[in-house]
Parts: structure tokens; sequence; C-alpha cells
């Protein structure tokens, strides 16, 4: 039998919980440790569509990269916990159906095999090394030189981006940092490695308007880090082969909804 702890300690063994930053909220967040499980669903976030796709499918688990609460993001939604507030109502949704939820955020950002090792690889970047020395980001090498513009496009296809918001610091593209998620901070960091070109998402008005000799693209949250749940559907499926692992299809379409919107 299959325990949500023994996924779990699988996914600190790949992901360290000491490697998450101090202000994360990582590991089981919701749920019995010595339930039994036989269906996983790995999603970006525990979203309300996410929780009830996994209660349909008739899933124990969520997996996902998000942490469903964090005091850093939801510290007033935490004092309480009532169904008619976003949070609580999720929390309750989770509770009611019996759904676990493990989250694995910024450990899993520096983890071998994680979600900015699989960001650059999509991308079609080798000999990979840090970014930071916390691990976060990976700086990789294109097999050739190309245009920025080929890449922007390339970046598009391969990330399934709605768009992205990019900046040309007049350089082809070669040498390539990534992000996923927000690392606009890092911009020192990809300079000093001698990089011209920086992928990862959530850039400031500044952040363009301030950085010289880099290029900048801004692919979007969901697209620089959706690409880590197949790896994680892939490495749990292998570790516990009779659990069935599934991808959420749910939030996919939720983002691309909220994008037609916003147009």
């Amino acid at each position: 039998m299959t325990t949500v702890r023994d996924i779990e300690t699988f996914l600190y063994a790949w992901a360290p919980r000491e490697t998450a930053e101090s202000w994360d909220n990582v590991g089981l967040l919701v749920g019995r440790g010595d339930r039994e499980v036989r269906r996983v669903l790995a999603a970006l976030d525990v979203t309300p569509a996410v929780a009830a796709e996994a209660a349909e499918l008739g899933a124990d688990l969520i997996v996902a990269h998000h942490p469903v609460m964090n005091v850093r993001w939801h510290e007033q939604e935490m004092q309480t916990l009532r169904d008619d507030t976003r949070l609580g109502g999720l929390l309750t949704y989770l509770v009611r159906h019996d759904l676990s939820a493990i989250c694995m955020h910024t450990n899993l950002d520096a983890a071998a095999g994680g979600v900015n090792e699989v960001l650059a690889q999509k991308l079609g970047l080798s000999d990979l090394k840090m970014l930071t020395e916390e691990k976060i980001g990976r700086i990789g090498t294109l097999k050739c030189e190309i245009p920025l513009v080929e890449f922007t496009h390339s970046v598009i296809e391969l990330l399934k981006c709605n768009g992205l918001r990019y900046v040309d610091a007049g350089r082809p593209v070669h040498r390539v940092a990534v992000g996923g998620g927000a690392c606009g901070c890092y911009i020192p960091q990809a300079i000093a490695a001698g990089c011209d070109t920086f992928v990862t998402s959530d850039l400031k008005y500044n952040d363009f308007l301030d950085t010289e000799g880099l290029n900048l693209i801004d692919a979007g949250h969901f697209p620089t880090e959706n690409v880590v749940c197949p790896a994680l559907r892939d490495r749990l499926a292998e570790a516990f082969p009779a659990v069935d692992v599934l991808c959420s299809t749910s939030h996919s379409r939720e983002i691309i909804q909220y994008c037609i919107k916003e147009k």
C-alpha cells in the first residue's frame, strides 16, 4: 500500500525541504499522512477547479508546485477557516472530499530535474549551470546563435504561451538564463554570468527600462513553471507503479480563459 507519507518522503528525497526558502510552506499541507493513495493529480496550483477535477477523477492526493496556503501570500485569509472566502472555501472542499495536498515549491525550483532544469531543457539549452547559489534558475547555451525574434517565437511555441513581453538589447541569443516564475531579482546574476538573454516572468516596468545589455523575455508565470507537471507525473508513476498519476487539464483551461477575458 502506498500512503501520502510515502509520496511526501519520495518528493523530499528529490527536492529536499532544506532547499526551500525560509518563508516557504512545503510538504503535506492538507490531509493525513497515513492515508492510502491510489490516484494522484499533478498540477501547478491547487485551485477550486483542480480540486473539483481531483474529486471527479476519484483522486486521493493532489501534488502541486505552489503552496495551497502560505502566510506570505494569505496572511489575512489564514486568520479564519470560512467557506465563504476563496481560501477557506478551497480548504473546506479539500477536507470534505478527503483530498490530501502536497506542495513542493522553491525546493522543486532548486532540484535537479525540477522546474528550472525542465524549463531550460524545454527551450533547447544544454551545458546547464546554476544561476544562483541557492540553485534557483539555470544557465545554458543554444546549439547555435539565433536572432532574438526567432527565439521569442520558439519560446511561445515550446511553452505554449498566450503571448509574451520582451525587450531587445541588440544581442543575438546564445547564452541564456532561465528562471521559472518571478525571478526578475536575479537579473544581476544573469548579467554577471555573461548571458545575453534571460527568460522568466512577472517582470516589472523598471526591469525592462533599467536593464542594459541583456535581452529580457517575460513568458508568463504559468508557462514557465507548468512545464514541471509532466516531469512530476512521470517521476511519481515510475516510483509508484501501482498508483495512477495524472496531470491536471482543468488548470490549463482555467488560465487560458482568464487570459482571454483580460484581452
